[in-house]
């Protein structure tokens, strides 16, 4: 069955096991969790010092867009035109933050007229001649000059691409400043990022960087890389870093400053469940429905060690599922494609008594799965329900 558009319309069910005993999903299948939608969303909403963007591209599925807008979420940190239209189509009161510092050309100007996005970033000279060209109206605009923050603690780091030194970063804010936009400062400390120390450095970095520059900011946006908890990774809790950002900004000693914070993988990965079934068995390899080139594609990433919670189900003689017992060991997961490559690059322990059409249950799936699935081979997992437990 193919998503629609809308979560009402999805099949539901009390737990996973239900649903697989129901669906008996030949396909890979996502199931939805609104519970951990809501309580993720609510633990931003109530601890965060300011404005909580969903960052759209760690999942912009409708059915997404859907439970966070339901959750409370307003403000959603878009990376292009094509986001933007995605979250306007759900909710048109949205506000769209149009956060990458390197746009195509026009797409300002699509989202400063068509939608009403006022804030940008840029960090470079020419982006910013090219943002002023394309809006035109430079008093309506929030720019945020977006600096450097490659600090460490996070497994995925977000500043050798984009992103100035505090010199150069100053001399951005006053031009933005003399345009006549109001000046605003933003980083990123990287993907999943496991020191909330970090936070507090950056924002350092933006305390010597207005210093520099001799021009009172309007808003400061923290940016993304709070963590969700994986299978043998258990991230500081979120009041650490709350708590150390917000002691870090009682020193900036910038009154009435808009502060805003860009989450993704916090706000979903724990959201969504993927039910994959076993294809194959050949020894300690087992082939499944899905893999590298569909849910999985971030396990290419060297060094990016998240691991999902798996545990295996079954089906009895009357069709009941049921969790499959015994001891475990390490399976090779191959993915259904015909690429060598398609495996999953640590081994995943199970019961030595999995089986051929028995189901293999990862949680923690809502990030940076469904946004970089693929149809490679004409797989293109894309089956949902709804579970509440």
């Amino acid at each position: 069955m193919n998503a629609p558009a809308r979560f009402d319309t999805l099949p539901r069910y009390a737990t996973a096991a239900k649903a697989i005993e129901s669906l008996k999903p030949s396909e890979p299948l996502y199931l939805v969790r609104p519970k951990k939608f809501a309580a993720a969303a609510k633990l931003f909403l109530d601890g965060f010092p300011g404005d909580v963007l969903y960052a759209v591209k760690a999942n912009p599925h409708p059915i997404v867009i859907d439970q966070l807008w339901k959750a409370g979420i307003r403000h959603f940190d878009t990376a292009s035109l094509g986001e933007i239209e995605i979250i306007k189509a759900i909710a048109p009161s949205a506000i769209c933050h149009f956060m990458a510092p390197v746009r195509l050309a026009g797409q300002a100007k699509a989202a400063f007229e068509q939608h009403g996005v006022t804030d940008f970033v840029v960090d470079s000279q020419s982006e910013l001649d090219k943002l002023l060209a394309e809006t035109g109206n430079p008093k309506k605009l929030r720019v945020f000059v977006r600096l450097v923050a490659q600090l460490g603690g996070a497994l995925l780091e977000m500043s050798s691409k984009y992103g100035c030194l505090p010199e150069e970063a100053a001399k951005l804010l006053k031009r933005v400043k003399t345009a006549g936009a109001q000046p605003c400062l933003t980083f990123h400390v990287g993907s999943q990022c496991l020191s909330p120390f970090s936070y507090a450095q950056a924002i350092e970095i933006a305390q010597r960087t207005i210093n520099l520059s001799g021009v009172q900011i309007a808003a400061l946006d923290i940016g993304g890389g709070f963590p969700a908890a994986y299978a043998g990774e258990e991230p500081p809790p979120s009041h650490w870093y709350f708590d150390m950002i917000k002691e870090a900004l009682s020193n900036l000693g910038t009154p009435n400053l808009n502060i805003m914070c860009e989450p993704g993988r916090a706000l979903v990965a724990h959201g969504i469940s993927l039910v994959t079934q076993v294809v194959m068995r050949r020894g300690d390899r087992l082939y499944l429905n899905d893999g590298i080139y569909g849910s999985f594609d971030e396990q290419r990433f060297a060094g990016f060690d998240e691991n999902y919670p798996a545990s295996a189900i079954t089906l009895d003689g009357k069709g009941n599922a049921k969790l499959l017992s015994g001891e475990k060991r390490p399976f090779r997961a191959f993915g259904p494609t015909c690429d060598s490559a398609d495996v999953l690059p640590r081994p995943q322990m199970l019961p030595d008594t999995i089986a051929k059409n028995d189901f293999v249950l990862f949680d923690a799936m809502g990030a940076y799965t469904v946004s970089s699935r693929s149809p490679f081979n004409g797989y293109y997992p894309d089956s949902w329900a709804i579970i509440d437990d």
